[in-house]
């Protein structure tokens, strides 16, 4: 057991359902999350519109590699800086971007190398942003309101980006990729002003050492994460949560609807009731949440664990259920386990722990895809859904049997006023 600083209250926040400031927050971030979708629409189809497939997919993907590369120095960043203020310059840069594609367009016709550097500089962007935004829940709202404040902002994120897809196309059609750039420049303006102006922060970070360098900060996060056990194993689950699902749902369900001659009509069903799932799931934790909330995350994935065994059965029916319960199960246990680490991973290293969580993510999917592919390809389909879904059932036991994810509730607060604002796991 280590001790570290705990955040200092400002302010008192007020009631979750009373938080307007909060409210209004997620607002906006929902806002720029239909604004990102716009422009995701228009970036990607104009890369096929002007380039072979091959070339539109490296144009697309090519924000993850430094995204990849510098996301651990923007979370040791994230954890000595002021976060309020990283998330304005780099909003800020990415505006210009934005306003550089626009008036390229304008004048010229868009170019690979246009689109390549664009989606390198907002790669750039997003790996001191994200480390950033995500220390933010904890200096808002008490930590017993987090699973309200993820479930809320899960809920309008899923809402903003699917608005924002299904106007994409329209936009793009009409207006091109510098209308697109236009309207996703006008949603980042809106937050950069909210932040200035309204986004006050009810709680202060302890702050890591400024006078060690960057790159023994990064290190210093992995010595604390290879310390902390209960911590390490909420990581490596949040790490992992899409590794099962993702592939079963991007691959397997398109090749489970071509083996069976559903159509794509077919999978663009499933999808939907995966999301829609999902939102109801995350909107659950709202109005209910378990008293242990972590054990209460990974006994949902064992679940999920089953809905992904079902998709391989070939019944459209029991896809359609297992689809429906992979979303319900995504949204209550990525909220409640995302709280969970927010509230009770070490202060002065969230910025850290969260670039390490979203880089296990993206190298790891990769593989997970491929495997799946390859299972699909030379054994019978149900067998990669079995071999995924099953494995992620069991994997769920070693979460479930820790004794100190066990005891902790982020509801320690509420009853006993005099204890920390959140019990410690590490």
């Amino acid at each position: 057991m280590t001790t570290a600083a705990e955040p200092t209250m400002l302010r008192t926040p007020p009631p979750f359902a009373r938080d307007r400031m909060v409210q209004a927050w997620l607002l906006i971030k929902a806002l720029s999350d239909a604004g990102d979708a716009v422009f995701t629409i228009a970036f990607a189809w104009t890369a096929v519109q002007i380039a072979s497939p091959a070339v539109a997919g490296l144009v697309v993907a090519a924000g993850t590699v430094p995204r990849a590369v510098v996301l651990l120095v923007g979370g040791a960043y994230a954890d000595r800086a002021d976060a309020r203020r990283l998330m304005i310059v780099f909003n800020a840069l990415r505006v210009v971007v934005l306003v550089t594609v626009a008036v390229w367009c304008l004048a010229a016709p868009p170019t690979v190398a246009l689109l390549l550097i664009a989606s390198v500089a907002f790669g750039l962007c997003d790996a001191f942003f994200e480390p950033a935004a995500s220390t933010m829940p904890r200096q808002l709202v008490a930590p017993s309101d987090l699973p309200a404040y993820a479930a809320l902002s899960q809920t309008l994120s899923r809402l903003g980006t699917m608005a924002g897809a299904a106007a994409g196309g329209f936009l793009v059609a009409a207006y091109g990729i510098t209308g697109s750039a236009g309207l996703n420049t006008l949603t980042y303006v809106i937050v950069i002003v909210f932040i200035v102006l309204w986004l006050r922060p009810r709680f202060a970070l302890p702050r890591a050492s400024a006078e060690q360098s960057v790159l023994r900060g990064v290190a210093d996060g992995f010595r604390h994460l290879g310390r902390e056990r209960a911590t390490r194993t909420l990581v490596i689950a949040l790490s992992g949560l899409n590794l099962a699902v993702g592939p079963a749902i991007a691959i397997g369900l398109p090749l489970q609807a071509t083996s069976r001659d559903w159509g794509a009509g077919a999978v663009g069903v499933f999808e939907a009731l995966v999301g829609g799932g999902a939102m109801i799931g995350a909107l659950v934790v709202v109005r209910w949440r378990p008293r242990h909330e972590a054990i209460g995350g990974f006994a949902a994935l064992m679940v999920q664990g089953a809905g992904i065994v079902a998709l391989g059965i070939g019944d459209p029916v029991v896809v359609g259920a297992g689809c429906l319960t992979i979303g319900l199960t995504a949204g209550f246990a990525s909220t409640l386990l995302s709280s969970t680490f927010a509230a009770t991973a070490a202060p002065d290293y969230l910025g850290r722990l969260g670039s390490i969580l979203r880089l296990g993510d993206d190298c790891l999917m990769p593989v997970a895809m491929a495997a799946f592919g390859a299972l699909a390809g030379i054994l019978p389909l149900w067998v990669p859904f079995a071999v995924y879904g099953g494995a992620m059932a069991l994997l769920m036991i070693v979460p479930l049997r820790n004794p100190q994810l066990r005891a902790l509730s982020l509801r320690k607060q509420e009853e006993t006023p005099d204890e920390p604002s959140a019990a410690r796991i590490d």
